[in-house]
């Protein structure tokens, strides 16, 4: 999963390398052709998306530094951690719900993801099948007892993207 992480936020970050040094240039060059740049869109335009481009390329090549730090070997192959794809049954509600484990740092979020670092994250950490755990909420506490677990280490490439 790390892997092909890696590979999807490369793709990323060369698309964006790609944009910032031949795209966005060539825009700016034909906005100044066409001369008093104060009331210019196209320039402003073009000079707003670099920047934006360059705090995007920022945030993955941070991701990326960090994600090559993570020791696979460290994250338990038994219970919840990194990565983990985690079932429970909430024993107020009787309903079933999936949680998926993943960074904190992440931009954007899929249904189903939580952080780490977020309460249901911190609570559901090194927990194994058949544990209760109790979230305690602001508004209520929860009671979700974990019926089922896929670590990074056994789930295929594509199922915790």
């Amino acid at each position: 999963m790390i892997e092909a992480l890696k590979q999807k936020l490369g793709d990323e970050v060369e698309k964006l390398r790609i944009e910032l040094n031949v795209t966005l240039p060539a825009e700016i060059s034909r906005a100044v052709e066409m001369g008093d740049l104060r009331e210019n869109s196209e320039y402003k335009a073009a000079l707003e998306r670099q920047r934006l481009v360059q705090a995007r390329l920022g945030q993955l090549t941070m991701r990326l530094s960090k994600l090559s730090q993570i020791d696979i070997t460290q994250i338990p192959t038994d219970r919840i951690g990194l990565g983990s794809k985690i079932t429970v049954h909430d024993q107020d509600s009787n309903e079933k719900e999936t949680y998926h484990l993943i960074f904190g740092d992440s931009v954007e979020f899929d249904e189903g993801q939580v952080t780490m670092s977020s309460p249901i994250g911190r609570v559901m950490l090194n927990k194994q099948k058949g544990d209760l755990v109790v979230l305690k909420l602001p508004a209520r506490t929860r009671k979700l007892l974990i019926v089922e677990i896929i670590t990074i280490h056994q789930a295929k490439p594509d199922e915790l993207l």
